[in-house]
């Protein structure tokens, strides 16, 4: 995101607060960010005064009027006093008074007209430099003040703004086809996955569909880590606290724990779920000792986690309670890190070569380093991160990974290497990762001994190539609008008799493409001929074989391609050649 375009975004959502001001002087006014696109502003609103749908396009009109006026944005740092004074009876804005006291940070306000908000910027100098054609309102939400169930429930009202006219209707367009890949609505359509209220929020269930799909992926990862040495294990659901106290995650993850009691436990004890894998990991590499000789040690598995996520920003299978990671580690020494990590990017090229995405203009490498403004949001000193960055920016170099660093996107263990792949509608998903953490080991006090027979710090590498396998679902199936390659598809063959007849070849077929590897499935419904035709393709199925009588004449089947119509009439050696 360029700076004048954040600056617009910013500027606006104090403009969103004027109007609400005037639609509601009562209200109380939170916070304003700017995010991907736009921006949003939270309020609670008087009890008389929920807004609707007819209030945000009146909103957006008085935005508009006040473009015309060109209303400078003025900057102007304050003390304590004076801004508990300003804010009196804005609660919202005092407890973030305190905050920035706390943490020793300045206070600052911006005017616009008669309107001041608690801001620290920037915006842009007058309100003239918006386009008044460039933005728009999009719609009203419910958010709990500071992301936390416990506390009260506000209103966000959300906007988008663009530098142009033209760029605002490309994202309208692009709202249009994504609303027509919604993973939700074609998940249901192909019948991958479903929810119940009765099993909870944010809990997804896998159809054999959707668990072949699933399974497809985590197999394909398998087959290509498998290469590059790595080996399956397999961890329990629920450990001690402990565990994630030793790693350092309770200190910043507590709250998002599912917190598990045992009969047998006192009061101050009992387990957690686990929300990652990697502290569990080092307890196998830690349970036998180890010499140079045996590193490194790649550890690989997809198993599920447990986060307790706010139930106002769950969606679909973008954002769930229940995720299972594609997740792997390897331990080395210190001059096997290059090697290991260009093993893994390895993965990650052949994986998404298949996907069709590692392509130029389709992904992106990001290192992302420490935020150097708040440097005890991380594990170690200077010195390890240093060397950790460094590291990772000189295998990127020679991989010839373009790349951009991102600061403040760390792990609080270690810097990183995320890739980001641009979807079929231009939309920016960061899927795969690879993590340096020279930390989490010397707090797991793990160990190997060296060839000149001192005990030694490994070094951990984190990696995820699909990620969350929930989330990747949402973003392929969105990706290929359902149409997926052959070898994810959930159905690779549809195999359609043409009347009662020819069902006994059909199945027949069935039974010798499922022996071969194929994911079959055979239509003998009642249905005509015609309708099984239609549906297969709606099903998105990539092929179906037609089987009628001269079909089973001349033991020939006629093969049909989603993408590419009728292929032929094809012995079965001739079918099964095509569909390999």
């Amino acid at each position: 995101m360029n700076e004048q375009i954040h600056k617009v975004r910013h500027s606006l959502a104090h403009l969103l607060a004027i109007e609400v001001l005037k639609f509601d002087p009562e209200a109380k006014l939170a916070i304003g960010p700017v995010i991907d696109n736009g921006f949003y502003y939270d309020f609670e609103f008087s009890a008389d005064k929920t807004p609707t749908e007819k209030d945000l396009k009146n909103f957006q009109k008085g935005i508009k009027k006040q473009l015309n006026k060109e209303t400078p944005f003025e900057y102007e740092e304050i003390g304590e006093a004076q801004a508990r004074e300003i804010f009196t009876g804005q609660p919202y804005k005092l407890e973030l008074i305190d905050d920035l006291i706390a943490e020793g940070k300045k206070l600052s306000i911006y005017k616009t007209g008669d309107f001041v908000d608690l801001c620290a910027g920037p915006h842009v100098e007058n309100t003239s430099e918006i386009n008044v054609d460039g933005f728009m309102l999009t719609k009203i939400a419910g958010a709990y003040w500071r992301g936390d169930e416990k506390n009260k429930m506000l209103t966000r009202i959300y906007g988008v703004a663009f530098e142009s006219k033209e760029a605002l209707e490309d994202y309208k367009n692009l709202m249009v086809e994504a609303e027509k890949r919604d993973h939700r609505k074609i998940g249901k359509e192909m019948n991958l996955f479903t929810f119940s209220d009765l099993v909870g929020q944010g809990l997804p269930m896998f159809t054999p569909k959707g668990t072949a799909m699933r399974d497809a992926i985590v197999d394909k990862i398998n087959s290509i880590q498998e290469r590059y040495g790595f080996e399956k294990v397999w961890i329990p659901h629920i450990t001690k606290p402990d565990l994630y106290k030793t790693s350092g995650h309770w200190e910043k993850f507590a709250d998002e724990l599912f917190k598990v009691k045992s009969r047998e436990a006192k009061d101050d004890e009992g387990f957690v779920m686990k929300p990652m894998n990697c502290p569990h990991h080092t307890q196998i590499y830690a349970s036998t000792a180890r010499s140079y000789k045996d590193l490194p040690v790649r550890f690989m598995e997809a198993t599920t986690v447990y986060r307790d996520e706010q139930s106002g920003e769950l969606l679909g299978l973008s954002r769930v309670r229940s995720l299972t990671q594609d997740d792997g580690h390897v331990f080395c020494t210190p001059d096997q890190i290059g090697d290991e990590i260009k093993n893994i990017i390895s993965v990650i090229k052949e994986f998404y070569t298949d996907l069709d995405l590692w392509k130029e203009g389709s992904y992106e490498a990001f290192i992302s380093v420490r935020d150097p403004k708040e440097p005890e949001k991380y594990l170690g000193d200077d010195n390890v991160w240093n060397e950790s960055e460094s590291i990772l920016k000189k295998i990127a170099d020679e991989e010839g990974l373009n790349y951009r660093i991102e600061e403040g996107e760390a792990a609080f263990y270690g810097p990183k290497i995320d890739f980001k792949f641009k979807d079929a509608i231009g939309r920016v998903w960061q899927l795969a990762t690879v993590q340096l953490d020279f930390n989490m080991p010397a707090r797991f006090k793990l160990e190997y001994t060296d060839k000149d027979g001192v005990k030694k710090t490994p070094v951990m590498i984190h990696r995820a190539i699909a990620g969350s396998l929930e989330r990747f679902m949402s973003v392929i199936i969105e990706h290929f609008a359902g149409e997926f390659p052959l070898w994810l598809s959930p159905v690779q063959v549809k195999i359609i008799p043409v009347a009662e007849p020819h069902i006994e070849k059909a199945s027949e077929l069935a039974k010798q493409l499922k022996s071969a590897g194929f994911r079959i499935e055979l239509d003998k419904s009642d249905d005509g001929f015609g309708k099984k035709v239609r549906k297969a393709k709606t099903e998105k199925v990539p092929y179906f074989i037609i089987i009628g009588d001269k079909d089973i004449e001349e033991n020939k089947f006629t093969l049909e391609s989603r993408d590419n119509g009728q292929i032929g009439t094809l012995s079965f050696e001739e079918l099964l050649e095509n569909l390999k």
